[in-house]
C-alpha cells in the first residue's frame, strides 16, 4: 500500500517563510504527526489538520519573519571567517599528532606534485629559448631497409645548397652545420677543450643568440669565432675579448667577433660553447671541401637546419622536398630515401621512430610522471579525507550543539572547508620549503637545472589555484558528511555511525596501496632491465681502456713514434687508432657486394677503419680467422666481420671470401664476436672493420693493469705533451663512456624509485593515523578483552588484520595493472629482461611488511595499555 504524503503547498510555504535553522525540525514534527493521524483518522482528515497546524505555526510563533542577510547561507562576515579560522587553529593544536600527519602528508604530496610539475614544465619548454623555435626545423631523411623503418639527421652538403636556392620562397634561411664535438681553443698559455660547431653565417640569427658583445653578423668573416660568455671569461678574464686571436685545434687562427649568453640547459644546443664559420671549416678540411665542390650527394656527414617562411607549412614543404635525394642519387632507389622536416618543437619529446615508423621519445615519460604526480597528490588528499571522516564521531556533539543554537548547515560546511583550506595553506607553504630544499638533489638525479619560478605569475596562480582545489577536494567529503548530523540524535546520545561508514575509508586505503605497489613493481623492473643490459657480453674489454680524440695535426703522421714512446713507459700494454670510439658506431655505409648476395637485400653496414693492433688494444675475440697483421701486406685490402654481419650476408665459411665495396675487392680474414658499440638495449649492427690509418680520429690505449691508473696517466700525459705541446691532455675511460648509455634509463629508474618511496611514505602516514584512531576508538573493547584474558598477540592480530586484508586486495589489483603497462614498456627494447613472478611476490611482501610495521606500533601500544585506565576513561 502506498504511503500518503503531506500536502506540498504547506511545505513550500514553510520553506519560504520559516528561518532556515528551524526549517528541518518544524517540518519533521509536522510530518510525524501527519502520519499518525492518517492511521487514526484517515488521509482527508489528516490533511485538514495539517493545514491548520501550518497556519498556527505561522500565526502564533515568530516564524513569519524572513531570515535576514546575516542568516543567508552565502553570507560570510569577516568576524565569522576569523572565528572559523580560530576554531580551525584550536582543533589543529588540540590534536597535534593528527595535524602533523595531515599537514605532513599533504605537504609531501604537494611537494612531489610541484617537483614533477616543474620537471614537466622544463620538458615542455625545451628549446623555447630560441625565439623562432616554432619555425625552425631539422632536415632529416628516412628509409625502409629490409622492412624496418629508419630515420637519421646525417645529410649531404648539396642538399642544403639546393634548399637555399631552389626553394627560396619556402625558407628564410638554411644553415649547414658540423656536429657538436670537442675542439681545442687556445689563447696565450690558456688551452681549453670545448664543444662547438662550424655553421653558416645565418646560424646566430636562426638560433636568436643573445649577444653580450659584438653582433650576430660576426660569422660573415670567414676567420672569426663567436664564444659563449663562460668560455670568454676563462680565456680572457675581465679583458675585452673582441678582436682577440684564438687558435682552434692548434691550426686555425680566428678573431673573436662576438660573445653570446650561455645557452640554457633545456636547449638542444646547450653544449655549443663556440660557433665558427662554415667557410673556415670547408677551407681547413680537404674532405669537406671535396664533398662541397664535387656536390657529393652520397656523403651524409653533416646536419642541416632551416627556418621556414611565415607562409610555409612543415608538411607542405616536406611534400615538396621529400624526393630530392632520390632524384640526385638514383642508385638508392631500392631504399627510397625521403627527405623531411622535423620541427624544433618536437626535437626533445619526439626523438625517434620505431621499426614500424611510429614516433616515440621522452613524451612517454612526461605522461608517466604527470600521472605519478597526480596520484601522489591524490594519496595525500586521501589521507586527509580518511582521518577527517574517521574522527567525525569526536565532533558529532560539537555539530549538534552548533545546530541547536542556530547554525546553518551551510555555515557548518563553511567551517569545515575553512579548516581544510587552512591545513592546505600551511601544507603549501611547507611544500615550497621542501621543494627548495629538495631541488639540488632532484636536479642531480634528473640532470636538470630547475628552479622555483618565484617571479612567474602563472606559477603562483597555478600554485594557489591548485591549493584551493586541493583544499576543496580534500575537505568536501568531511564537510558535507559532518554537517549532515541531526542535532536531536547527537545530543540524545542516540547517534551511531553506520556500519558502512568505514567502507569509503577502506576503498581509499586500497587505492593508496594499489598505486604504491604498482610503483614498487615498476621500479624493480626498470632496474632489472638496466642490470640485464649491463650484464650483456659486449665483445671487448672496456676496463683500463681509454680513448683520446685526435684534434690537432701534431698527432697525425706520427702514430708509430707516439706508439713506441708510450709502450716504453711501461704504463701502456697496447695502442691503436680507429675512425670511431669503441663505444660508438658513427658510420653506416652502403655499396657492398658479395657472392650469393640476395638481390632483394638492401645492404648497409657499420664501417670502422682501424689500425694494426686495434684488436689487441680493445680485446676483441675471434671466432674464425685472424687479426690484421703487419706480416701480411695484403691486409690493406682485408676485412674483419662481426658475427651479425656474417649472418646478415648469409655466408658459410666466410674466411677467405671476397666482398666488394664500391667495386674494390676486400678479402675476409677473420670473424669476431659481436662488439656492442651502439645501444646496449638493441641488437648489434652488422659491422665491417677495415685497415686504414687515414680515417683515424681517436687513439685507443690499453693501460697496464699492474700499475695504478693515476701513475699510468701521469706518464702518458708526459709523452703526449712532448708530441702535442699546444693542446690540453684530455681522455675518456671507455667504461665511463659505456655507462653513459644507461643514463636515461637509470635517471628514470631513480626518479621512479624516489616517487615510489614518497608515495609509500604518504600511504604509511595515513595508515598510521587510521591505526591510531582505530586503536583509540576501540579502547574500551581492548580493555574488556584484556580483562577476559586476551593476549597481546591476539589484540595485535585483531587490530592489524583489517589493514593487512586491504593491502592484500590492493596487491591483487596492482599486479595485473603493473604487468600490463610494464610488459608494453619492455617491448620497445629488443634486448630486454623477462617479468618474473618473484618481482610481484617481493613487492607484495614488501608492502605487507611496511603495513605491519606501520600498524603494529599503534596496535601493540594499545594492547599494552592498562585496562583499568581504559575502562575508567569510559
Amino acid at each position: 500500500m502506498k504511503t500518503p504524503k503531506p500536502p506540498s503547498w504547506p511545505d513550500r510555504l514553510l520553506s519560504w517563510l520559516v528561518a532556515p535553522h528551524l526549517r528541518e525540525e518544524v517540518l519533521g514534527d509536522l510530518h510525524e504527526r501527519f502520519h499518525r493521524r492518517v492511521e487514526r483518522l484517515g488521509e482527508a482528515q489528516a490533511r485538514r489538520r495539517y493545514w491548520r497546524e501550518v497556519l498556527a505555526y505561522l500565526r502564533l510563533s515568530n516564524l513569519k519573519r524572513k531570515p535576514s542577510a546575516y542568516s543567508s547561507p552565502f553570507y560570510l562576515s569577516p568576524v565569522m571567517l576569523r572565528n572559523y579560522f580560530k576554531i580551525a587553529q584550536r582543533n589543529l593544536l588540540k590534536h597535534k599528532g593528527y595535524s602533523l600527519i595531515n599537514i605532513g602528508g599533504l605537504a609531501t604530496g604537494m611537494a612531489v606534485a610541484m617537483l614533477i610539475g616543474l620537471w614537466i614544465y622544463d620538458e615542455l619548454s625545451f628549446n623555447t629559448y630560441h625565439q623562432k623555435y616554432d619555425r625552425i626545423a631539422k632536415v632529416m631523411q628516412s628509409a625502409v631497409v629490409n622492412g624496418e623503418f629508419g630515420a637519421g639527421e646525417y645529410m649531404p652538403i648539396p642538399l642544403g645548397n639546393e634548399l637555399r636556392t631552389a626553394y627560396a620562397d619556402d625558407f628564410i634561411s638554411v644553415v649547414l652545420s658540423s656536429w657538436t664535438r670537442e675542439h681545442i681553443l687556445a689563447y696565450g698559455d690558456t688551452k681549453l677543450t670545448k664543444t662547438g660547431n662550424f655553421m653558416s653565417p645565418e646560424a646566430p640569427d636562426l638560433l636568436t643568440l643573445k649577444m653580450l658583445k659584438g653582433t650576430r653578423e660576426g660569422l660573415r668573416d670567414p676567420s672569426s669565432i663567436l664564444l659563449s660568455q663562460s668560455v670568454s671569461d676563462v680565456l680572457f678574464g675581465d679583458a675585452d675579448p673582441l678582436g682577440k686571436i684564438v687558435k682552434i685545434d692548434n691550426k686555425l687562427n680566428v678573431k673573436v667577433t662576438g660573445i653570446y649568453e650561455d645557452l640554457p640547459h633545456n636547449t638542444a644546443f646547450r653544449d655549443m660553447t663556440f660557433m665558427a664559420p662554415w667557410d673556415l671549416y670547408v677551407s681547413s678540411e680537404s674532405w669537406v671541401k671535396q664533398a662541397q665542390d664535387n656536390a657529393d650527394w652520397g656523403n651524409n656527414s653533416w646536419q642541416i637546419l632551416a627556418q621556414l617562411a611565415a607562409k610555409s607549412d612543415f608538411e607542405a614543404v616536406t611534400a615538396k622536398i621529400k624526393n630530392l635525394r632520390l632524384k640526385h642519387v638514383p642508385e638508392t632507389a631500392y631504399m627510397k630515401p625521403e627527405v623531411f622536416l622535423h620541427p624544433m618543437s618536437r626535437w626533445h619529446l619526439y626523438t625517434g621512430w620505431d621499426k614500424s615508423g611510429n614516433v616515440e621519445g621522452r613524451i612517454q615519460y612526461v605522461w608517466l610522471f604527470g600521472i605519478i604526480g597526480v596520484f601522489v597528490l591524490f594519496l595525500a588528499c586521501i589521507n586527509f579525507m580518511n582521518l577527517s571522516t574517521a574522527r567525525s564521531e569526536k565532533r558529532a556533539k560539537e555539530v549538534g550543539i552548533r545546530k541547536a543554537i542556530g547554525s546553518l548547515r551551510s555555515q557548518l560546511i563553511s567551517q569545515f572547508f575553512s579548516e581544510s583550506l587552512l591545513v592546505v595553506a600551511i601544507a603549501f607553504v611547507i611544500s615550497l620549503l621542501l621543494v627548495q630544499l629538495m631541488l639540488p638533489f632532484f636536479n642531480e638525479v634528473a640532470d636538470k637545472t630547475i628552479a622555483i619560478l618565484w617571479a612567474n605569475p602563472i606559477f603562483w596562480l597555478s600554485g594557489i589555484g591548485f591549493s584551493f582545489l586541493t583544499g576543496i577536494l580534500a575537505g568536501s567529503y568531511p564537510a558535507f558528511y559532518l554537517s549532515s548530523f541531526l542535532p536531536v540524535k547527537v545530543l540524545k546520545g542516540t547517534f551511531r555511525v553506520s556500519r558502512f561508514a568505514s567502507i569509503p575509508r577502506k576503498v581509499l586505503v586500497v587505492v593508496q596501496f594499489t598505486v604504491s605497489v604498482t610503483l614498487i613493481i615498476g621500479t624493480i623492473i626498470v632496474f632489472r632491465q638496466i642490470q640485464y643490459a649491463k650484464n650483456r657480453p659486449i665483445g671487448y674489454d672496456r676496463s683500463g681502456l681509454i680513448t683520446i680524440t685526435m684534434n690537432t695535426p701534431e698527432l697525425y703522421g706520427r702514430y708509430n713514434a707516439l706508439r713506441n714512446e708510450l709502450l716504453q713507459t711501461g704504463s701502456v700494454t697496447e695502442m691503436s687508432t680507429a675512425s670511431t670510439p669503441v663505444t660508438n658506431l658513427n658510420s653506416r655505409l652502403i655499396g657492398f657486394d658479395w657472392e650469393g648476395k640476395d638481390p632483394n637485400l638492401k645492404e648497409q653496414f657499420g664501417t670502422v677503419a682501424v689500425s694494426h693492433d686495434f684488436g689487441k688494444t680493445v680485446g676483441w675475440q675471434f671466432i674464425e680467422g685472424r687479426d690484421f697483421s703487419r706480416a701480411f701486406s695484403t691486409d690493406s685490402s682485408g676485412m674483419v666481420l662481426n658475427e651479425t654481419a656474417v649472418r646478415y650476408m648469409g655466408l658459410k665459411d666466410p674466411v677467405g671470401k671476397t666482398v666488394k665495396w664500391n667495386g674494390k675487392p676486400h678479402r675476409i680474414i677473420g670473424v669476431v664476436k659481436d662488439l656492442v658499440m651502439g645501444s646496449p638495449f638493441e641488437p648489434v649492427y652488422q659491422t665491417v672493420f677495415l685497415l686504414s690509418y687515414e680515417w683515424a680520429s681517436v687513439i685507443n690505449i690499453r693501460l697496464n693493469p699492474n700499475q695504478s691508473a693515476s701513475e699510468s696517466m701521469a706518464k702518458i700525459e708526459t709523452v703526449f705533451r712532448q708530441f702535442n705541446p699546444g693542446s690540453p691532455f684530455d681522455y675518456k675511460f671507455s667504461d665511463q663512456q659505456y655507462a653513459l648509455k644507461f643514463a636515461t634509463e637509470e635517471r628514470i629508474g631513480r626518479l621512479a624509485s624516489v616517487f615510489a618511496a614518497l608515495a609509500i611514505f604518504i600511504s604509511c602516514l595515513g595508515l598510521f593515523g587510521l591505526a591510531s584512531f582505530v586503536a583509540e576508538q576501540r579502547t574500551k573493547e581492548i580493555g574488556v578483552r584484556k580483562v577476559l584474558g586476551a593476549s597481546v598477540f591476539n589484540l595485535w592480530r585483531l587490530l592489524s588484520k583489517d589493514f593487512v586484508m586491504l593491502v592484500v586486495i590492493a596487491f591483487g589489483i596492482a599486479t595485473p595493472i603493473a604487468w600490463y603497462f610494464l610488459h608494453h614498456w619492455l617491448q620497445k627494447y629488443d634486448y630486454r629482461t623477462e617479468i618474473s613472478w618473484w618481482i610481484f611476490a617481493v613487492s607484495g611482501f614488501g608492502a605487507l611488511a611496511i603495513t605491519l610495521l606501520t600498524v603494529s606500533f599503534q596496535s601493540i601500544k594499545a594492547a599494552l595499555m592498562n585496562p583499568v585506565k581504559s575502562l575508567r576513561s569510559e
